[in-house]
């Protein structure tokens, strides 16, 4: 080693002059091991701190809109739009333009049932959900040029001409189909309008085959009515529907068979079953909400029995009770709503609140 020698200050030095290490060292590692456990330290607090700040950012910001995720959404129901109504159930392309027009300026964004049932409502914040439904594929829903395009008067044409309009308001909806398929003769013409559909954006749910009502039926006929309806769709495209519209909004006596079930070789497990009428649903989020029996709006003036249960009626009561209504916070995945309506939060969507 050397020979040893006293420096000044009784620091015992080697010939060469190297320092011996102190008494009570563990050796040159142990420095690095220590700061190295001060950095991962000092980069949890950090991490710590940036998430909180995060946090109580997006619940200010959540506060700023009155978010209220917990809230009602309108899932408005329309069946032909012709320019000489024949039913109840009919509205001329003015008052289908108007009421949607009406739901642009009124901070509404469209929505698929698909994404309502799952919980995806990825609209932007201060905006609500609203969900457009359509009943029994007619014609006058959708019919194509020879180019593709939907013709005028059509819903389809005056939903994405809104849409053009108002570009926060997403021109897509649900058609709730049954065999006639559009007015379309062949399984190559009722394709080309699935696809057609589903390409812009557009969702296909089951309304089984045959329309017939599901009350009082047995649960075999129960179950073979809307598989048939689900095989008529999965016969033409790839996407299998995610949702059930009762025809007529009867509910089976089992309700949950409409739900899910199978027959012959085909299955089906839906995320919800949809009614006729006649009030604003839940929110997916809410503890409260039945997928068993979504309720729905029919589309109308207010007038008779709509004097209260239609969509003017209860467009009107939403805009006078703001706070009732489904508003987003703009993140998906959180469920944003004031702190004191905690109780009414579904248990799986725990992990997700964002009281304020």
């Amino acid at each position: 080693m050397g020979r040893l020698r006293m420096g000044r200050a009784g620091v015992v030095v080697v010939a060469t002059g190297a320092v011996l290490a102190g008494c009570g060292s563990t050796g040159p590692d142990a420095g690095d091991e220590q700061r190295a456990r001060v950095a991962a330290s000092a980069k949890a607090s950090a991490a710590a701190a940036s998430q909180a700040n995060l946090l109580k950012a997006k619940v200010q910001a959540a506060a700023k809109v009155k978010a209220n995720e917990l809230g009602q959404v309108p899932v408005l129901m329309y069946h032909r739009v012709v320019d000489k109504p024949s039913t109840q159930d009919d509205r001329t392309p003015q008052q289908f333009r108007a009421e949607l027009e009406r739901l642009a300026k009124e901070d509404y964004v469209a929505i698929t049932a698909a994404e309502f049932v799952t919980g995806r409502i990825d609209i932007p914040a201060g905006k609500h959900p609203v969900v457009l439904t359509f009943d029994d594929s007619s014609p006058s829903q959708l019919e194509l040029d020879g180019m593709g395009m939907p013709k005028p008067n059509t819903a389809v044409a005056i939903l994405q001409d809104v849409a053009k309009s108002h570009p926060g308001f997403r021109g897509v909806g649900t058609f709730y189909v049954t065999r006639d398929m559009f007015g379309k003769a062949t399984p190559e013409e009722g394709a080309q309008m699935l696809l057609w559909l589903t390409d812009k954006g557009f969702d296909i749910g089951n309304h089984t085959r045959d329309h017939l009502s599901l009350s009082g039926k047995p649960k075999k006929a129960v179950n073979a009515e809307v598989a048939a309806g689900h095989r008529l769709i999965t016969g033409l495209i790839k996407v299998p529907p995610v949702t059930l519209a009762l025809p007529y909004g009867n509910q089976p006596d089992g309700k949950e068979w409409g739900l899910k079930g199978s027959s012959g070789d085909v299955s089906y497990d839906y995320g919800g079953v949809f009614l006729a009428g006649y009030t604003p649903a839940l929110s997916p989020f809410n503890k409260k909400f039945d997928p068993l029996g979504i309720p729905r709006i029919r589309s109308m003036d207010k007038k008779g029995d709509c004097a209260k249960f239609c969509s003017v009626a209860w467009l009107d009561w939403l805009k006078a009770n703001a706070d009732e209504r489904y508003t987003s916070d703009g993140d998906v995945k959180t469920v944003a709503f004031p702190k004191f309506k905690a109780p009414f939060v579904a248990k799986s969507f725990a992990d997700r609140v964002l009281p304020y």
